[in-house]
């Protein structure tokens, strides 16, 4: 058993969906401690930007005919993709950046879309495998807020694990993480107590399951 995680956040300290995958992996770990985690920080060690549409053009190519920068795009696809086919579940920390998907997160789901594994149509090589996606936001984001429907950054990670991809997929959400950093959230401190206890209840019983065990009772 191995599994792959990847966080986007651009935050260490303090990272509130990093703390939240925590506790999933360690949900996760329970069912092994001695499995390997792979790991891939692409919010604090990004991909190159210039890198998907390098990939783009080279994989249109024979292999001969790349130039060096194609061919480095190609050979990083690949090793990406890899990371994800040879892990047993998969672990997806998303904060919500500007009511979008982060840009390194999204640099990294167009990378692996170009190699030929991976791209929409057909069987996934994923299909059924366990996944969990945790995803934070700052606000309150739920339905009859008045931002609801500003996320945009859920639904499109959603299309791309569960539909393009066709993962197992189980999600951990978690609202109100700026509350106690943005003052003018401060009237709802208590709500965001009950979200974060929630989220953390949720994380722990998505992480065991990743782990092939049954929730906490």
């Amino acid at each position: 058993m191995s599994l792959f995680r990847l966080d986007g956040s651009i935050r260490v300290e303090g990272s509130a969906s990093r703390e939240i995958a925590d506790i999933v992996e360690a949900g996760w770990v329970a069912g092994d401690p001695s499995a390997p985690v792979v790991r891939r920080h692409v919010g604090t060690d990004p991909l190159p930007a210039t890198a998907w549409a390098a990939a783009v053009a080279g994989s249109a190519l024979p292999a001969a005919e790349r130039s060096p920068e194609q061919a480095a795009a190609v050979a990083l696809a690949a090793t990406l993709t890899d990371e994800l086919l040879e892990a047993d579940g998969l672990l997806f920390a998303v904060p919500l950046y500007n009511f979008g998907v982060s840009q390194h997160v999204k640099t990294w789901v167009d990378l692996v879309l170009t190699d030929p594994r991976m791209g929409p149509g057909g069987d996934s090589p994923l299909a059924g495998r366990p996944a969990v996606l945790v995803t934070v936001r700052g606000g309150n984001y739920s339905a009859g807020t008045p931002r609801e429907g500003w996320d945009h950054s859920t639904s499109w990670l959603r299309r791309i694990l569960a539909d393009v991809w066709q993962l197992d997929l189980r999600v951990v959400e978690r609202e109100f993480t700026l509350v106690g950093v943005n003052p003018a959230l401060d009237g709802f401190a208590d709500l965001a107590a009950e979200l974060k206890a929630a989220a953390e209840r949720d994380a722990a019983d998505h992480g065991r399951a990743l782990g092939g065990l049954r929730p906490a009772a």
